[in-house]
């Protein structure tokens, strides 16, 4: 639950209805400017009407630059930025030949393996002479190597589960995973601020759709016990079977989900746990098996264990952990298995090699060291923010963190002027979020020294000042709260 001041949230309003009139106001002179001018659609009806890309045109344009930054080295702790400029007030971007060395908080390198690694990197290349980029094949045809069956093995052992399936695109593993597990006469339950490809592979399903409060497991409860009462619609027949589907930790709160109260909820009712771990496995727990490892629920509980290898393993990808007999199913029915190109071998390699160190089967102790890392630098980092008066979401031991902006104004002003000194962050606004609730996403790495977490307190402190996003004061004037207050999800 996050508590919005009130003259935050109606400043905010106030800032999108200035944006909105006044978009509304040149979109209503571009009309009449266009009566004189001749149409070159010659019969065709226009790709897109006006409120379809208002959004686009009037609000996203105008920033764009904060978006979509072109880099040019990998994304370690520090990155190279291509500079870009417009001459036509951000409608149009020009990439130059120039960068700048800007320190990453951006990207999802939670141990650091997206760089050049002295295990990893020699067998990556060893594995792309000898297999070659891409198999160019599906995996039911000539898609199948070596590597693909050893990778399931690997990603089988290291979440605990009988059996594993992986694929070539993080995204695709919920959107089409989903369709095939459940369809008409099911139903599912998701979390309110589930990621869009478990939205998407939901809708496409064909089954009925409820949302609970997030990760809020008396809702969900609640819900359960309606929907079961109720039974399908029209019929009220009973449901042919039942999925409750949450996220390890939530990529834009970077909250930990309450797993064990889900779970027995989910035995209490006979519901199905399908467990999406993109941004908990490989950066949570002792060993990194995610979650569960880090609260104590046994993998044996949670039905369908979903991830990515895009995030701790420097990799591309996902996967889908479960029984023998579900996971047969899948490689039966699942078109993202039957007909997508499956994953490149070199990035199975990068997977594989990353499992490895991070279980020290690489003979050192690398991987303790960064699990170890990446824990003490997400709560310092953590620590430090919420000292300095800033509103941060989540909680410890996760390593995404929310800064909230709140006005749209401040989104491309924090971005900017991070940039301007050398720190690069991902900021996120509607739609990806709601409305009133625009962020900076910071995420941790392994990757980085505590002078690199130094600097980015240092430059996020100044930037923080300059902008006005410390909400709160900090530690040291830290009195109350501030009483008005309204709640938003």
């Amino acid at each position: 639950m996050i508590k919005i001041p009130y003259l935050t949230a109606l400043s905010t309003y106030f800032s999108y209805g200035l944006l909105f009139a006044f978009g509304q106001f040149r979109d209503f002179f571009r009309k009449i400017f266009d009566w004189f001018h001749s149409s070159n659609l010659q019969g065709y009806a226009p790709i897109c009407l006006g409120l379809e890309d208002f959004y686009i045109r009037r609000l996203y344009l105008r920033i764009q630059d904060c978006f979509g930054r072109p880099i040019s080295s990998s994304p370690d702790a520090w990155f190279d930025v291509v500079e870009r400029y417009s001459n036509d007030n951000n409608k149009t971007l020009t990439r130059t030949t120039k960068v700048s060395r800007c320190l990453n908080l951006g990207s999802y390198n939670y141990l650091g393996f997206a760089a050049a690694d002295e295990y990893c990197t020699p067998r990556v290349i060893e594995t792309l002479k000898r297999f070659s980029p891409s198999t160019c094949s599906p995996r039911v045809d000539g898609g199948t190597t070596t590597l693909h069956n050893e990778l399931e093995e690997c990603v089988a052992n290291f979440v605990g589960k009988p059996a594993a399936i992986v694929f070539g695109m993080g995204y695709v593993t919920n959107s089409a995973i989903l369709p095939v597990l459940i369809g008409k006469g099911g139903l599912i339950i998701s979390d309110s601020l589930n990621h869009n490809s478990i939205v998407n592979g939901a809708r496409g399903s064909g089954a009925t759709v409820r949302v609970f409060q997030h990760n809020t497991p008396s809702h969900l409860e609640e819900v359960l016990r309606q929907q079961i009462a109720e039974g399908q619609p029209r019929t009220h027949r009973p449901w042919k079977k039942i999925i409750v589907i949450v996220e390890g930790i939530y990529s834009m709160e970077g909250e930990l989900c309450k797993l064990p109260e889900i779970v027995a909820i989910c035995k209490k009712y006979k519901a199905y746990a399908y467990l999406d771990e993109a941004h908990s496995i490989g950066a949570v727990g002792k060993t990194g098996r995610g979650v569960c490892e880090l609260l104590g629920v046994d993998t044996a509980d949670v039905d369908i264990m979903m991830g990515t290898f895009t995030k701790s393993f420097g990799s591309c990808g996902g996967y889908i952990a479960g029984s023998k007999e579900l996971i047969q199913y899948l490689k039966y029915t699942c078109p993202a298995h039957l007909y997508a190109t499956s994953i490149s071998p070199p990035a199975a390699q990068q997977t594989i090699s990353s499992i490895k160190v991070i279980l020290g089967e690489d003979g050192t102790s690398r991987g303790a060291q960064k699990l170890a890392r990446i824990r003490e630098n997400s709560n310092f980092f953590r620590s430090e923010l919420q000292k300095m008066g800033f509103e941060v979401l989540g909680d410890n031991d996760s390593p995404v963190m929310p800064i909230m902006l709140y006005n749209p104004a401040k989104i491309p002003a924090f971005s900017r002027e991070c940039l301007k000194q050398n720190v690069a962050v991902v900021t996120v606004a509607f739609p990806a979020t709601p409305l009133l609730l625009a962020r900076a996403r910071i995420c941790i790495s392994a990757s980085h020294t505590r002078e690199d977490l130094l600097k980015a307190l240092a430059v996020i402190s100044e930037v923080g000042d300059l902008v006005g996003i410390k909400y709160f004061p900090a530690e040291s004037e830290k009195q109350h709260q501030e009483p008005g207050a309204i709640k938003l999800e």
